[in-house]
């Protein structure tokens, strides 16, 4: 596989921090006042206009925001590193995540409750032509687009500019997808959803063993692949020291590991459901779409419950609410680092980001979510969607690789240090 040099998304950009173990930028202070600023304006409108449950959102987005940028963790560099020379770090940390996920999800949803005395429930979906479908279109997505669903948010708050166009036709895609989400799972064939906890029989105690294992032996192949193909490893990035590290450098993949998968579960346990972002995209673009005359409430997709969505504010939508914090945190991470800097387009990276946000879009609402809803959430739930949505995504990258360097954007060899 060639590797070309001139473009590179923000998952396997060589950072401006990777520098030397100290040496770090300045912060950014106007722009981290400004958007401290902005942050506490949403936070007194959502407290005067909505529940309270949104603010609490607000902040769990900024700290998700915050986490992604300071680690720069990713799924689709990590999913991209497997595929292309079989480095397996990144998706440890995964495995982590997930490990640690579902240790707080099992005992959340066999209570049953969130904190504010509602029901909650996970992301357990069906298996069947739409999910394959979907899955294999958003790894090949993600991978043209230059991120996947989270990662495009933590890009467009650290600034990297094609990212904007990504997450444009992120929105049209899931719009478009969700105008034709009925064909897919009502006319094509489907199997009932599966939850390795209810489904089986095991319990959550018994589907929390069982995913454990599952991890463990995912690992166990990830290092087998490592010890057969001798990749290079992840080059580590600058920081500062001691509790300074909080806010200056790197964080580690494992560490934001754990923070995401607590958050998760503090979302889950705070609107009832996991962390999800695709779905406030088809709201925004069917909003987009009403304002301009198009029928969208006779869709099938916003029939009833998701029908009153489009007749009250998006800020009522907890989705919007969480994907506008994790903008807004991974902004304050860049700007805290000093690293917030608009970057500049080319015409082949600016295409390739426009057919990967468009097949991003459409995939995630083929396949009942993203990286973050079906993936993350949907394992952590228990549910074998979510497993057969990793292993076509995975498919979709390896696609994707040969790809890649026709629009421009390289891919990882034997011979790179990866950032």
């Amino acid at each position: 596989m060639s590797s070309a040099t001139n473009v590179q998304p923000i998952d396997e950009v060589k950072d401006p921090i990777q520098r030397k173990s100290t040496d770090l930028n300045k912060p950014q202070m106007p722009l981290i006042i400004g958007g401290l600023t902005i942050g506490a304006i949403l936070m007194i409108y959502l407290m005067a206009t909505q529940n309270s449950v949104q603010p609490l959102l607000l902040v769990i987005g900024l700290l998700l925001g915050y986490t992604l940028f300071h680690a720069r963790f990713g799924f689709t560099s990590a999913f991209r590193r497997l595929a292309s020379v079989g480095n397996g770090q990144a998706l440890r940390s995964h495995l982590l995540m997930l490990a640690v996920a579902v240790t707080f999800f099992a005992p959340i949803l066999a209570f049953g409750y969130s904190f504010f005395g509602g029901g909650v429930s996970g992301y357990v979906s069906p298996v069947g032509i739409s999910l394959l479908v979907g899955a294999f279109l958003f790894g090949v997505g993600m991978q043209l687009g230059g991120g996947c669903a989270s990662g495009t948010l933590y890009a467009v708050g650290g600034g990297r500019t094609v990212m904007f166009i990504t997450l444009l036709f992120f929105i049209v895609g899931s719009t478009v997808g969700a105008q034709h989400l009925p064909f897919w799972t009502e006319d094509l064939p489907a199997f009932e959803p599966v939850s390795l906890a209810t489904t089986t029989g095991f319990g959550y105690g018994g589907a929390w063993a069982l995913s454990i294992a599952l991890f463990g032996l995912i690992a166990w192949i990830t290092l087998a692949v490592e010890k057969r193909k001798q990749p290079p490893k992840m080059a580590p990035k600058p920081s500062a020291s001691g509790w300074k590290r909080i806010f200056r450098g790197s964080w580690p993949l494992f560490a934001a590991a754990v923070v995401l998968a607590i958050l998760n579960a503090l979302t889950l346990m705070i609107r009832g459901t996991p962390w999800g972002i695709t779905s406030a995209f088809a709201l925004w673009g069917s909003k987009v779409a009403q304002f301009f005359g198009v029928d969208v409430a006779s869709w099938g997709y916003w029939q009833g419950a998701n029908a009153a969505a489009l007749e009250t504010s998006i800020f009522a939508d907890s989705t919007t609410v969480l994907n506008l914090g994790v903008i807004l945190g991974a902004f304050l991470a860049s700007a805290v680092g000093g690293l917030f800097k608009f970057t500049t387009i080319t015409g082949r990276n600016a295409t390739a980001s426009v057919i990967g946000g468009l097949l991003m879009g459409y995939g995630a609402r083929l396949a009942f979510g993203c990286n973050i809803g079906a993936y993350f959430g949907g394992i952590a739930s228990f549910s074998l969607h979510g497993y057969i949505w990793g292993i076509m995504a995975l498919a979709g990258t390896f696609i994707a690789l040969y790809l890649r360097p026709k629009f421009g954007l390289s891919v990882p060899t034997s011979k790179d240090s990866f950032c």
